[in-house]
Formats: structure tokens, C-alpha cells, sequence
């Protein structure tokens, strides 16, 4: 039986998902997921390898159907206005073009037919790299950057998209230590000071719990979903903290 909270939000809900089966045309990934991100909230999004994890992003972001169930973007939530931070490819971190080119590029959905960046959107480009700290990178290569300075890179550009949203996919893949609490800072200060809602998928239990507010935990079916005090209080959270931590000790 999952573990799972259903408290009757107060703030406005952005995403309800009810009932989510997920998986392919060979089978289900993950099943009975139920859970709402409301204005403001950072749900980070656990589970091993093959849970489900990246099949319920895509179904976030409406590139793949759930099986049955509902996923619903409420409000004035639109997948427009989800900013998206995807896992890096190799090839992605090899691109040649000007960090100012990849931040701009996340105004493209606000440009409609438009083949040009007004100036709004630029001066929305420059307000993220300066939020970032990356302003001194503007004219820069990305593929000369170190994956740290890539990651603030491409968050800035998500932020271009977001509206309401971010969606972070294992933002801190491949980064060193310091990097990786670097990126868990920045995003817990977007959350913070910007209002802005933060989903992050991670394998990162230990982290989860220090930034997140809200957790999700799925396997083959859904395992919790609640707070994180709740979820540090839960058989699951005990068990998979207590497994984190021996294998620190190790």
C-alpha cells in the first residue's frame, strides 16, 4: 500500500494528476499515481532506475499519453509556460553556439509566428543570465564551459520559458560537488524568491529532503507522496535515507 498525503490544498493548483497509469505499448512502468503541484511548490520526484521517472516527465510535458487515468494542467497553466531542463546528451554539451544564443532561444515559444526577438525578449534573456550569474559568459562558447557554468546555461534558458513551472530532469548529472550544491541552491532560490513551482527529478534523497518541499516516490506503483517531513517520518523515507547514508558511510 503506498504511503500518500491528500490534504485539500490552499494555494491555487497548477497540476492534478489522478489515477496515472504509465508505460508503453509492451507494458505498464508505473501505476495509481495521484498527486497535485500547487503555486509555489518544489516536488521533487524520487524512485530507482526504470520507476518511471522519465515516462511520467513526458507526460508532464504532453509528448506521451498516461495509459488511463488523468494528468491535468489547471488554471492558467499551459505547457507553454513550463520551462524544461532535460537530461544533457554528449552532443548537447558539444554545441557551438554563444551562451546569449541558447538563453534566447527559450523566448521562442513567446515569439509566435514572429522569425525574430523583440526587445522584451532580450532584455528577458539578459534579466536570467544576470539572475544566474552567467552575464560574463554572454558571449562565450558553450561548449568551452565547464558543465557547471553549461547548467546555469540552460537553466537561465528554461527560466525564459517559465511562466509558472520549471521541470528539471537530473539537473545535476556529470557536475562535481561543489557545482552540484551550486545548482541545488540556485533552484531553491528561484523557488523561493521567484514564486516560481519546481518539479526536479533526482536520485537524490539526501537533497530531496533538504530543498524540496513536497516528495513523490514511485516504483512500479506509487510508493509516497506528501511533505518532506512526512516523508522523513515514513517507512519508505526511513528506509531509503538509512540506504543513502550506509552507502556514504561505505
Amino acid at each position: 500500500m503506498a504511503e500518500e498525503r491528500t490534504d485539500a490544498p490552499s494555494r491555487s493548483v497548477q497540476i492534478e494528476c489522478r489515477d496515472a497509469v504509465l508505460g508503453y505499448e509492451d507494458g505498464v512502468v508505473t501505476r495509481d499515481l495521484n498527486f497535485v503541484v500547487c503555486q509555489g511548490d518544489y516536488l521533487c520526484i524520487l524512485g530507482e532506475n526504470g520507476s518511471g521517472k522519465s515516462t511520467l516527465v513526458k507526460a508532464l510535458l504532453g509528448l506521451r499519453p498516461q495509459l488511463s487515468g488523468t494528468i491535468r494542467l489547471c488554471g492558467e497553466t499551459g505547457r507553454s509556460e513550463i520551462g524544461y531542463l532535460p537530461q544533457q546528451t554528449l552532443v548537447q554539451r558539444d554545441f557551438p553556439a554563444s551562451v546569449r544564443e541558447i538563453v534566447l532561444s527559450g523566448c521562442m515559444s513567446r515569439c509566435g509566428l514572429r522569425p525574430f526577438y523583440n526587445k522584451e525578449e532580450k532584455q528577458l534573456a539578459a534579466q536570467m543570465m544576470e539572475k544566474l550569474g552567467i552575464t560574463h559568459l554572454a558571449g562565450r562558447c558553450y561548449r568551452e564551459l565547464s558543465g557547471g557554468q553549461q547548467q546555469r546555461v540552460l537553466l537561465a534558458r528554461a527560466m525564459c520559458a517559465a511562466r509558472k513551472l520549471l521541470l528539471l530532469d537530473e539537473p545535476v548529472t556529470g557536475l562535481d560537488p561543489k557545482a552540484t550544491q551550486e545548482m541545488y541552491e540556485l533552484i531553491a532560490r528561484l523557488n523561493r524568491e521567484d514564486g516560481i513551482s519546481v518539479i526536479m527529478v533526482s536520485h537524490d534523497t539526501q537533497a530531496a529532503v533538504q530543498y524540496a518541499s513536497h516528495i513523490l516516490h514511485i516504483g512500479s506503483r506509487q510508493r509516497f507522496y506528501g511533505t518532506r517531513e512526512d516523508y522523513m517520518n515514513s517507512k519508505v523515507g526511513r528506509s531509503f535515507l538509512a540506504l543513502e547514508g550506509s552507502d556514504d558511510d561505505a
